[in-house]
């Protein structure tokens, strides 16, 4: 998934592959059973293209985080004791963004454009540890490339 939210378009089982070939030995239809996979369970759409598919993310990740968020958050016990607990883990940077967001949702605004490093890019980004075949668990592993099948936006599955 990461592969195909960074490129932010449709791509082919052999663009995913050569891309991942750079970087370490793995074969065709390793790529594109993760990919039928993450078909069937609706984290992406794929458009017939000769005797090939184009496959396109249904969500951003960004959506995607936040339902996790939501997803941890509504399994405590006690929220605002698992809120504080978050809040002490995140850094000045992420603290500030957190403010900006409230401001955001409290006024009516919009998000702002992506920042640079959430920019949508033509070229896949060089890290090795994107594409195992599924999607984060948390948004801890969403940020490394750690990947699990288990949750999904709108517990639907990927």
């Amino acid at each position: 998934m990461t592969r195909v939210w960074k490129w932010n378009r449709p791509v082919t089982v052999r663009e995913v592959l050569e891309d991942l070939q750079r970087e370490r030995s793995i074969a065709y239809t390793t790529v594109m059973t993760v990919l039928d996979n993450l078909h069937q369970k609706g984290w992406v759409r794929r458009e017939a293209e000769g005797r090939a598919y184009r496959y396109e993310a249904v969500s951003t990740r960004a959506a995607y985080a936040a339902a996790l968020m939501n997803e941890a958050w509504s399994r405590s016990d006690n929220a605002a004791a698992a809120l504080v607990a978050f809040f002490g883990m995140m850094s000045d940077e992420q603290r500030q963004a957190l403010r900006d967001a409230v401001r955001m949702v409290e006024g009516g605004t919009e998000v702002p454009a992506p920042g640079p490093e959430e920019q949508p890019a033509e070229e896949p980004a060089e890290d090795a540890s994107e594409v195992t075949g599924e999607v984060p668990d948390t948004v801890e592993a969403a940020e490394t490339g750690d990947e699990n099948p288990d949750s999904a936006p709108g517990g639907r599955g990927r």
